[in-house]
């Protein structure tokens, strides 16, 4: 078979319409520093010990592209949740080397379409597999595993030489952390409209300790999120950094606050929004009242047709019967809402609150 039409075939093998995906990011590498937050080109390594002294990560750079960016992370988060998606549909033998539609990429991160973005992505591409990251989690203290976030990458080209997809190689290391049990937690589709890099990075540190924290949220002192950060700088600069973005108080689905300590540096406690009681009333309708020829109903939950629930009904629910450890309620509400189409239930059946609550007390605890 010629070269062309074979690589006109295996493009057609790519996963099609994948630009409204339900978005994955890999639990592990939301909370430790393995990420430059700047665009500016970095040469300095990130090396990161843990208060316990038990976690070590160290991220190196090659210095012809300089270390992977935050906004890099995008294209691994596209790729986690392609990875989702494969398990969902119930993919045999999930590939560790995807076929990904740029197009499709560029159009879930929010990025222009064209020429030079496709550059950029090339340049992106470059980045993450020529940073080289040593760390000894999910191994234990003993062993350390090094890799870079992917092994390859090329382009698939038709005859006119347009770029119609992309081969991508993920490292190992990181495919397994995502489709391990509670690998991955959803996030917020607005996260890639967010343009300063230590927003995206506060982001994910909240989706990630605040995401089921309850109403009081997450707190943690400014100096000890300073070291998760990986930051270049000083303390002082990245605390007024800080600052300004609790005022600002932008990040989607999470609430700021900044606790003043007399005898200490300040706390920073990231809340979820709709933790907030004024949010809760409205989320949650009350029961429809008696009338003559008809009982009274549970409350209705509308569950969305993808993405993350973040009805505080549901969240309640959910606390409330999932067995413990619990698993991400994002992936909960996916397998319910398959659950509700394999059965042929109605997402606004008027006993939906009771349906929940049967499926999350029959699920398993997360590993």
């Amino acid at each position: 078979m010629p070269k062309d039409s074979r690589e006109d075939g295996q493009v057609d093998l790519f996963l099609p319409q994948l630009t409204a995906l339900p978005l994955r990011d890999q639990r592990e590498t939301m909370e430790r520093p393995f990420f430059s937050l700047s665009k500016r080109k970095r040469l300095k390594p990130i090396d990161y010990v843990s208060p316990d002294r038990k976690i070590t990560v160290h991220v190196s750079a090659n210095s012809e592209y300089g270390l992977a960016t935050i906004y890099d992370l995008d294209i691994l988060i596209y790729c986690a949740s392609v990875l989702i998606e494969h398990k969902r549909r119930g993919t045999n033998d999930i590939p560790q080397t995807l076929h990904i539609v740029p197009y499709d990429m560029l159009r879930t991160l929010k990025r222009d379409i064209g020429g030079r973005a496709y550059d950029l992505l090339g340049n992106a591409l470059d980045r993450l597999q020529s940073t080289t990251v040593k760390t000894n989690i999910r191994s234990g203290d003993a062993v350390e595993t090094t890799f870079s976030w992917i092994d390859s990458h090329s382009q698939l080209k038709d005859r006119s030489g347009n770029v119609r997809g992309m081969r991508i190689t993920l490292a190992k290391w990181f495919y397994d952390g995502v489709l391990m049990d509670g690998g991955v937690l959803a996030i917020d589709p607005a996260y890639f409209s967010l343009t300063g890099g230590r927003e995206r990075w506060l982001y994910r540190v909240a989706r990630k300790h605040a995401g089921g924290a309850g109403a009081d949220g997450f707190a943690i002192s400014m100096p000890t999120l300073f070291e998760k950060s990986g930051a270049e700088g000083d303390y002082r600069r990245f605390k007024f950094e800080m600052t300004k973005i609790v005022k600002e108080n932008a990040l989607p689905g999470y609430s700021l606050d900044l606790e003043i300590r007399h005898d200490a540096e300040p706390l920073l406690r990231m809340t979820r929004r709709d933790q907030e009681p004024e949010e809760a009333g409205k989320r949650c309708p009350s029961p429809a009242p008696p009338t003559k020829n008809k009982p009274p109903q549970e409350p209705v939950i509308a569950f969305p047709a993808s993405g993350h629930i973040s009805h505080s009904a549901f969240g309640a629910i959910a606390r409330a019967n999932l067995p413990s450890p619990q698993r991400d309620h994002g992936l909960v509400g996916d397998d319910f809402r398959a659950f509700l189409r394999q059965r042929e239930i109605a997402f606004d059946a008027h006993n939906i609150t009771q349906i929940f609550a049967t499926f999350c007390a029959k699920q398993r605890p997360a590993q």
